[in-house]
């Protein structure tokens, strides 16, 4: 990902919002080394100074913007992204509720009208062959028909941008049978519907499956189940964020699993991770936005 956005030969110049974190700074310093971006650092300017002097960082690399509160802050990162002045809008230290309000504002936020606002991650796992994207686990609590339909158009669109044409998308349940205990059964079969009908383009649906059936291939052929996912999916959606949320943290966690997530629905990327995501995570998520500017 990084090689990819490093061909494109353009910076980026990113907006963080309270940005006195060394995990944030750190990458940070890490995508204006690579030349993939540069910073506008808003919080606390003498603790982001002394956070960059613990850590040997010249804080000159970054224009610092003081801010007295995470809110201001927040405002303040995108006004200017959605002015141009910046092109990325990221969380720094500041809760994601807040951040996330700043973002949505009617008036001055980045939402596009009528848009959906989802979160979709590329997670690299050692155990498993290639990338996988899931949706959504960090912003819609119980999606919707038409709100799963948009997480799926947001995650092919994401896929697509690796390189992957057609990616393969398992619509994720505790199991493959369909059933009035879960409520996400009759989505599910008419997203499939829709996708054989050309709906939903640009992608290989299947629904229910569990993480069995959606990942690996030996379960597959075990279970004798027919499924053009067959055990090699590209894409997870989840009916809820109780499922996706800790699912993929317990990858984060357990199975030494990567992370690089995005906001969609937005004008301009949306940079919007944990406070204790790890700074190589960080590292990737600033990337896949530069990739998906």
């Amino acid at each position: 990902m990084v090689e990819k956005v490093l061909s494109l030969h353009k910076r980026h110049r990113i907006a963080v919002a309270w940005a006195q974190d060394i995990n944030t700074i750190s990458a940070i310093h890490r995508a204006v080394n690579y030349g993939l971006a540069d910073a506008i650092l808003i919080g606390q300017s003498a603790e982001i100074r002394n956070i960059c002097r613990k850590a040997g960082i010249n804080h000159e690399l970054f224009t610092l913007v003081d801010s007295e509160d995470e809110i201001k802050a927040s405002a303040e990162a995108v006004r200017l992204t959605r002015s141009g002045e910046a092109d990325i809008s990221m969380k720094g230290l500041v809760g994601t509720d807040k951040f996330l309000k700043a973002v949505m504002d009617k008036s001055n936020g980045l939402m596009l009208p009528g848009a959906v606002l989802s979160y979709v991650c590329a997670l690299e796992l050692p155990a498993y062959h290639k990338l996988l994207f899931i949706t959504d686990p960090a912003v819609i609590p119980v999606p919707s028909l038409e709100q799963k339909i948009e997480m799926v158009k947001y995650a092919v669109e994401m896929a697509r941008k690796f390189g992957i044409s057609r990616p393969k998308t398992a619509l994720i349940s505790a199991t493959e049978k369909a059933g009035r205990h879960f409520k996400s059964s009759e989505d599910y079969r008419i997203m499939c519907r829709m996708a054989k009908d050309g709906k939903i383009q640009d992608t290989l649906m299947d629904g229910p499956l569990d993480i069995f059936l959606a990942c690996d291939k030996k379960s597959v052929e075990i279970k004798g189940i027919n499924t053009p996912v067959n055990g090699d999916a590209d894409i997870l959606l989840f009916p809820s964020l109780e499922s996706s949320n800790p699912f993929y943290k317990g990858l984060m966690l357990f199975a030494q699993g990567e992370l690089a997530g995005l906001i969609r629905g937005t004008e301009k990327p949306v940079i919007v991770m944990s406070r204790s995501e790890s700074e190589k995570s960080k590292f990737y998520c600033i990337a896949l936005a530069c990739l998906m500017a």
